[in-house]
């Protein structure tokens, strides 16, 4: 089944892949492996700000990290011009503006986590990092990035 069928089968329709915001490429394909940089959480057409543990739920803020997933995979979609060429999601890098005493961002991180066994089943399975900061660019709840290995 192609991915573009798993994804209409599963009801997810990505969105249009983001322009940078500084300067930077959205994906860099080099030796094998997509480095996707990190993404934001667009919900409903806006960006989901503010900090776990303060005034970002734990489930807003895994939809948040779901959005991030999402948009990784259209930024994939866009770089390769077929998600089919995924062979492996190899990490995530997940960031998480958090209050000093939150801590539970690997929580927050299987939002893009649970998203990518979902769409690639066991090639979605990956190493990954949750790490929570003080602030994120744009004032952003959760930033994510990735590391994809890819087919010629």
């Amino acid at each position: 089944m192609s991915i573009d069928a798993r994804l209409a089968e599963l009801g997810i329709e990505l969105p249009q892949a983001a322009a940078p915001v500084a300067s930077y490429q959205p994906v860099v394909v080099h030796g094998g492996f997509a480095h996707v940089s990190g993404q934001l959480p667009f919900v409903g057409g806006d960006l989901v700000t503010g900090r776990l543990g303060e005034d970002v739920s734990l489930e807003d803020g895994t939809a948040a990290a779901r959005a991030c997933g999402l948009m990784i995979l259209a930024q994939l979609k866009a770089a390769l011009g077929s998600l089919d060429r995924v062979e492996r999601v190899v990490k995530l890098g997940a960031f998480v503006s958090s209050a000093a005493d939150f801590t539970d961002q690997p929580k927050v991180a299987n939002g893009a986590s649970d998203l990518m066994f979902e769409v690639f089943g066991e090639a979605g399975r990956h190493s990954r990092s949750a790490v929570g900061v003080p602030v994120l660019p744009l004032g952003v709840a959760v930033e994510v990035d990735a590391i994809v290995a890819v087919s010629p």
